[in-house]
This record gives C-alpha cells, structure tokens and sequence, in this order.
C-alpha cells in the first residue's frame, strides 16, 4: 500500500529514514512519534496515511504561515486539505466548514487554541476523526524549550473527541521532553521513532565577536556570495529593522522580517525570499516556521540564539538540498542579560499570584473571566498565567468547565422572513425570540442573551447553536470575540499564603531550568569537542561521528568568549530617580517589579502605566538581572 500511495499521490519513489517506521505503525493502527530533524520530511508522515485512513485527519500546528505552506503542497498534489484560521473570510470558513461536515476533506488543520471556541468544539464533535496530528509537539512539556500550556490540553480532547490514534511530530525534543510526550499521549516506547540529527553538509562555526564588530563581518560574509539565500536571526525587532538597513546601505538585497510587521507584509517579505526576489533575510524568530526553501546556503546568529533547541531549528533550515551550507553565530556574552530577561519577565511575583488566589476563592462556585483583564488585573504575563491556571487544576482548585464568547453579532445575508419561513412553527418561534433580542445598528445586530434569557427563558447554547447553523447555511454572517472562560471551583477553603508559596517555587524552579538552558548554550558553543557530535549528542543520538571535520572546533577554532567586566550600577539615589515615578504610577515597591522596569522587561502593569513613556524604562537593560535587583532590593528596603 505504501509504495503506491507515494508514487500515486506524491511522486516520491522511496521513504527517507524513519519516515516507513512510522508510517507503517500508523496504517497498522498504531499511535507513533517522530522525532527527526528540521527539514527530514515529518510532513509525510501523516500525509501519506491521512489518505488510507477512513476518516478526516486533525492536525494542530502552530503557525498559519506553516499551515499554507503544507496546505499548497497539499493541494498541488491533489489531495484534499484545508486550514481553519483567522486568514479566511467568514465565507470561507463556512465552506471549510461544510466541506469537513460533508466528508470531502481528508485533511484539516487548525491551531491548538481553535479547541478552545466552543462552536468549533460543538461543531468538530460531530465529525468522525481517524487521527490526531500534533506538530511541534515538544510544546506540551513544561521542560521543553516551548511550552505552551493549551497543548496540555490536547490528550484530554482526544478522549472527548473519541480519536483512535495520535501522531505527535517534533524536530526539537530531549530525551527527558520524549518520555514527557510519551507519557502525556500513551504511546509505547517501541512506537517512538528517532532518526539522526547529525547532517554531513552544514558547516557549524562560532565567531567570537565583540558586538561592534559584528556589523563589519557580516557585510563582509555576505558580500562574499551576495546572492546566496541567507537567514540572520536576530533577537529583537529593531535590530533585525537596523541591521537590515545596514545591509541594503552595503548593497545587499536584504529585508528585515518581524512580528511587528502587518501580516500581509510579512506575507509579501516571504513571498519574495522564496521566489528569489530578496537575497537575505534579517528576522527575529518569527521567521522560519514553514519556509521549505531547499537552496538556504547561510544561517547567521547575529545574536546568541534562545536556547540548543532553537538553535538546531534555525540552522536546520539551511541546505536542504544537500549542498554544503554555513551556519555561523557570532557569539559574545553580552548578548546574555536580553535573553536572560526573556525569562526572568515570565515568571510571576508571589504577590500577584497570591492576589490570583483571593480572586478565586472570592468567585463562588464558578470563576469567570477574560484573560487579557486577569492578566491586567494580577500583572502577570499571558503565558505564564495559562500555565498558573494548570498548575491550579494540577492541584485540584479549579476545573475548566467550559468557554464562551461575551458577544456574538450577525448580519443577515439572506432577508429575516424568508430564513423564518424555512423552519416548524416551534423552530421558527425560537428564532423569532431570539432576533428580537439582538438588536440591529445599521448592518450588524448584537445578541443579548440575558434578554433572551430573561424574557424568553431561551438558553444561551441553544441560541449558540442556531446562530452557528444559520452562519453554516451561509444565511448569515456571524462574529464572536471577547473568549471568556468558565472554571468550577472545587476548593473554596484555600490555605492560599502556603498554596502561592508552592506555586511560586514552580515558577522558580522554571526560572532556573531556563537560566541553565542558557548556560548549556554558552557551554556548547565554547566547547572543545566537535560541535556535530555536540549537538546530536543533546538530542540523544549518539550515531554522530566525534570528528566531524566541518566544524569550527574540527578546524582548531574553539571559541573563546571572555567574561563581561562588572558594570558599575547607580547608587541609591539614582536608581530612586529612575524607580520613583513609576512607583507613584505602579502603586508597587516590590524589587522585582521595580527591575524589569529598569531592565526594560514588558508586563502588564508597566504597559498599563505606559511605563515606557518615563525615563528609567530599559535604563539597565544590559545589566545582569540579578545584579539589579540586588541593588534595587537595597534601595527599597521598606517592603521587607
């Protein structure tokens, strides 16, 4: 079955390695992970027996760039595909929709958070699943390098969706991450299947640079094969918007690619890298995920990337086809305090998780809320909030019972009578009710379901699901927006100062792991060993030769990164200057609060405060954390 279906559907004559291990456990029947490299053809593991499987298959992957780029291979071969996403137009949602109802898709792919919308849970209940595909499905453990928390979900939605089989896909997992995975899905240790990270053609070097130098270098690098398709990954959003510039100042075709750009403009940036038309591109890491672009012959770290994980990622994108590619970090260890304040920002103040706690033990039996406003309300970051809110069910506080959206609007498409007059007298007296308590403004009419329920008894989800049945006939067009969600509280007698304790130990204790992810960073990059073998070793495979002889160690080059020399901090008084302002807007000594001000760590409170406005905002970004908030802690002693 497997040769004809992959010379049928996709031209291939041959699997590449692992690829026929898990694809044959799968149209065995067998849940699978795999765990191959950037760029090794994960893909096709499950789109090759999505065809032989009876029914749709379900995959969760994280990014719509990634979700076109599989979606137009898809379809370039014939096969049935589609995504559900916030790029398509209410009328092409509809005719996914209905497509996926009717059974023609063999494919849909949605975003982890789509399971978090009550009408597509509603919706995708009703629809026969043969398998689970989870893309970077490093992302469910906390000990991964991108842990998201709704992932943490996802094992429970197999069960309530009755899906027989899961594939999880990861080119980024260590063998604690892999058991973690394992464990979280029930896949058997056999069924996990791990291919070689070692790739004889990418030529691994680190440069050490001072950061002023780094500009000279890599217009020189580059000038050198100025047309040759090249990636440099930076940090931050105006440097990539900087360097960019002092690229195209040299000559070079080069464009700068960040979150902060509009969609479409990232887009066209892509676009035209992957036609040809743009020769570099300088990009924080918003770029890469779903760039298949075979001829990459340069990956440059401008700055010190994120962690191992990341770093195996961004470089796996260079010479898939084969031929040799360079991928060079210029390194140095003052990049180090802004990538360390990535995560001191992420972890919650006890305080504001003690003020978490009293909300939910004032909330009654049922906690409601918005998490853009829980998040203002408790200055804690949206990530890490999510993750508070599974430890909380962890430790069995609160249970999700279920989410909805504060507002639903529609228009009418089709004229009110004639969609009344398509229905029973009983159907049709619901419908009436419920138009008559969603007043119209101009075009659009606003639900109101308190009215409904107050003057009609008329329940909220059965109002839900027939707006979403009128939207699916395409007789209206329907919005909702302002996600709310509903918890149970199962424990009201919190002894919460002893519970904010534990939890914050958690979140410590995270803290730590990714300081140290930070640390084996620097520890491999100035390592003696050859770095081919360094790197595969990480991930467990221990097939890589130990002398690689394409590697800046292999040649005698081991970087040597000195240490930073103290930085001299502002005493009391100037760090009192910079600090009080935003304490009289921020209404908060605490020390921790008061450095990522000065560090210029984004939260909640500071963007509430507009604390960029005031002159102390990012003062001592280049500081160590810990240095600062040891002087900090001495300047504001009354807290303590």
């Amino acid at each position: 079955m497997i040769p004809s279906l992959l010379t049928r559907h996709f031209g291939f004559d041959r699997l590449r390695p692992g690829q026929e291990a898990v694809i044959s456990r799968l149209l065995a029947g067998k849940s699978a992970a795999a765990i191959f490299p950037t760029g090794a053809g994960k893909s096709l593991c499950y789109q090759l027996p999505a065809l032989a499987l009876p029914h749709l298959t379900l995959v969760i992957s994280p990014l719509i760039a990634l979700m076109h780029d599989q979606l137009a291979f898809l379809k370039s071969k014939g096969i049935a595909a589609a995504s559900l996403d916030s790029s398509l137009t209410a009328e092409e949602s509809r005719r996914v929709m209905q497509q996926t109802s009717d059974g023609q898709l063999k494919i849909l792919m949605i975003s982890v958070e789509r399971l978090k919308n009550e009408r597509f849970r509603r919706f995708i209940a009703g629809v026969p699943i043969s398998m689970l595909v989870v893309d970077e499905a490093h992302c469910i453990s906390e000990w991964g390098h991108n842990f998201r928390p709704d992932y943490l979900k996802l094992p429970s939605h197999r069960r309530e969706l009755a899906i027989p089989q899961v594939l999880l896909l990861t080119a980024t997992a260590t063998p604690a991450v892999m058991a973690d995975m394992q464990a979280k899905f029930g896949i058997d240790k056999e069924d996990l299947v791990v291919t070689g990270f070692y790739r004889s053609n990418l030529d691994l070097a680190v440069v050490p640079l001072p950061p002023e130098a780094r500009d000279e270098w890599l217009i020189a690098e580059i000038l050198k094969e100025p047309a040759a398709p090249t990636i440099v990954y930076v940090t931050l959003q105006h440097s990539a918007q900087q360097c960019a510039e002092r690229l195209q100042r040299a000559g070079i075709r080069a464009c700068a690619y960040h979150a902060g750009l509009d969609s479409d403009v990232r887009s066209r940036i892509q676009h035209d890298f992957m036609a040809g038309k743009q020769d570099c591109i300088v990009a924080t890491i918003a770029f890469g995920m779903g760039i298949d672009k075979a001829d990459i012959r340069r990956v440059i770290h401008y700055d010190l990337p994120k962690s191992i994980e990341n770093y195996s990622q961004e470089i796996g994108r260079a010479g898939r086809d084969g031929l040799p590619s360079r991928c060079v970090v210029l390194a140095n260890r003052a990049q180090l305090p802004v990538l360390e304040n990535f995560v001191y920002g992420d972890t919650p103040d006890r305080s504001a998780i003690l003020a978490l706690l009293r909300t939910v033990q004032q909330s009654g039996s049922e906690w409601e809320f918005g998490l853009l406003r829980l998040s203002n309300d408790t200055n804690i970051r949206q990530l890490p909030l999510k993750t508070l809110l599974v430890y909380l069910e962890m430790e069995g506080v609160i249970a999700p019972a279920y989410s909805y959206f504060a507002e639903y609007r529609f228009k009418f498409v089709l004229d009110k009578g004639e969609i009344l007059a398509r229905f029973n007298p009983e159907r049709r007296q619901f419908l009436e009710q419920l138009f008559a308590c969603a007043p119209q403004a101009r075009s659009w009419c606003t639900m109101d379901f308190e009215a409904l329920w107050q003057g009609y008894q008329g329940e909220r989800h059965r109002a839900a699901a027939a707006l979403d049945y009128l939207q699916q006939q395409g007789w209206i067009e329907l919005e909702s927006k302002q996600m709310t969600e509903v918890y149970r509280v199962l424990r009201q007698d919190l002894a919460i100062e002893p519970l904010a304790a534990r939890l914050h130990d958690l979140f410590t204790q995270k803290e730590q792991s990714e300081l140290a992810r930070l640390q084996a960073l620097l520890a491999f990059f100035t390592s003696t060993r050859c770095l081919s073998h360094e790197l595969a070793s990480y991930f467990a495979d221990q097939q890589a030769p130990t002398h690689c002889g394409h590697c800046s160690v292999c040649r005698g080059e081991i970087a040597n990164l000195p240490v930073l020399p103290s930085q001299p901090l502002p005493n009391e008084h100037g760090l009192r200057a910079w600090c009080d302002p935003f304490v009289a807007l921020g209404k908060s000594q605490d020390p921790r609060v008061l450095t990522r001000f000065l560090c210029g760590i984004a939260t909640p409170l500071s963007t509430r405060v507009k604390a960029k406005n005031l002159a102390g905002f990012g003062q001592l970004a280049t500081h160590p954390f810990a240095d600062v908030l040891t002087a900090v802690s001495r300047a504001y002693p009354a807290i303590f």
